[in-house]
């Protein structure tokens, strides 16, 4: 999930010099979209797409959307994330990042809502460091920590896990405490398409039994691919 207008986005991205910017286009199909252990979909397919924009001096801006399901009270279908930062890597190998990301939801105004990241990397590890003051636009704050690693595995596939934390005072009202999400999974490119399979699962979060904002253990598949394509690809 991700108050920045798409107008401003633009005109930040253009305050760099076109010439040395790359832009592309991610479609990805998934069979449900997961956020922080809670499916945004009810379970359902969720079609999903990337624009974004990068500059060789650091900065990077994105506009991604899917599909959601938040039930038959719920005016929006659609998330729409609006996003800029900067990154930079090291001499001794670590890379950071930073940004601001704004979720919006048409059609639902009054749920749009701002989160803050920093975040470091290093060979297989990364982790980052998420803070919400309006979390929601519940007028609550809220924090999520995550670490993810990835491995290789034979036959060019690798392995990928993900823990994070999700608490503050938002979760604490919401939930009584904390709560963990989880997931553990495989990847690997076919040609010019990228196939994820991963079981998603949580702690502290019990397990809903149904398919609105779903909280229980269950498998997520995705393909995607990235325009354009290279001609080595």
């Amino acid at each position: 999930m991700r108050k920045f207008s798409l107008g401003f986005l633009l005109s930040a991205a253009l305050v760099a010099t076109a010439a040395h910017a790359e832009f592309s286009v991610t479609p990805t199909l998934t069979n449900d979209y997961d956020f922080r252990g809670v499916s945004q979909s009810a379970k359902d397919f969720a079609p999903q797409l990337s624009l974004d924009y990068a500059h060789d001096s650091g900065f990077y801006a994105y506009a991604w959307g899917s599909k959601i399901d938040f039930g038959p009270d719920s005016n929006s279908d659609v998330e729409l994330d609006l996003a800029i930062g900067y990154g930079q890597e090291l001499a001794n190998g670590i890379s950071w990042d930073s940004g601001l990301v704004w979720y919006t939801y048409p059609g639902e105004s009054d749920f749009n809502y701002p989160e803050a990241w920093v975040g470091l990397s290093r060979g297989w590890f990364s982790a980052k460091l998420w803070y919400s003051w309006d979390y929601v636009a519940a007028d609550q704050s809220a924090w999520y920590l995550e670490a993810n690693g990835e491995f290789p595995l034979p036959q060019d596939w690798s392995l990928q896990v993900h823990a994070g934390v999700s608490t503050g005072p938002f979760w604490d009202d919401a939930n009584g405490g904390e709560y963990e999400d989880w997931s553990v999974g495989v990847a690997r490119s076919f040609g010019k398409f990228d196939f994820s399979i991963k079981w998603v699962d949580s702690i502290d979060l019990p397990p809903s039994g149904e398919d609105l904002f779903s909280t229980d253990g269950r498998v997520i598949v995705a393909v995607s691919t990235t325009l354009p394509w290279g001609k080595d690809e």
